[in-house]
């Protein structure tokens, strides 16, 4: 894992990342405030686990506390609280079966468990939109997440969450 980047420098490379691709019935403020909810989600689910709190604190927590307010020193940039809020809900509702689709996707000797919190974390909401919101094209939902990988690990990390949510992908298409 390298060394985490800054709240801003992971949003603004997310958003030279999304010039190359766009959800095109959104507006680049609408794309932007999808891609601050991924983000956060990521970060939600992630304190989840370690911290052991229930999904209604934390989404509390995120709405009240750190969306439009300064986090590490930095503003967080608008978010899609409701998106935030469906990605997020949605793991914990479905995790079972979402943590099947991923593992379905590890090599053999692998388990969930292995894995850092965050990268389940990314992998999680990552396998979430994929299987539920097939109105976003998925190669937009693969790149995302990507990219979140890219702003917290090294190459080869992203490259796995490429390559388990490009399987998960085709998994959810039957």
């Amino acid at each position: 894992m390298t060394e985490p980047n800054s709240i801003q420098a992971v949003i603004a490379q997310l958003a030279e990342a999304q010039k190359q691709r766009a959800e095109p019935h959104l507006t680049s403020r609408q794309r932007r405030a999808r891609t601050v909810a991924r983000l956060a989600a990521v970060q939600a689910l992630y304190q989840m686990e370690l911290a052991g709190e229930g999904v209604d604190t934390v989404i509390t927590e995120f709405l009240t506390h750190r969306f439009d307010n300064d986090i590490e020193g930095e503003v967080l940039a608008e978010a899609d609280e409701d998106y935030f809020q469906q990605i997020v809900r949605g793991v914990i509702g479905g995790q079972r079966d979402i943590d099947a689709a991923i593992k379905a996707r590890l090599a053999s000797n692998w388990r969930m468990e292995r894995l850092d919190s965050t990268l389940r974390a990314l992998l999680r909401a990552g396998a979430w939109e994929l299987r539920e919101q097939r109105s976003v094209p998925r190669e937009i939902v693969i790149d995302e997440y990507v990219e979140l990988a890219k702003a917290f690990f090294d190459d080869a990390e992203a490259k796995f969450v490429n390559a388990a949510l490009d399987g998960v992908a085709r998994d959810a298409l039957g």
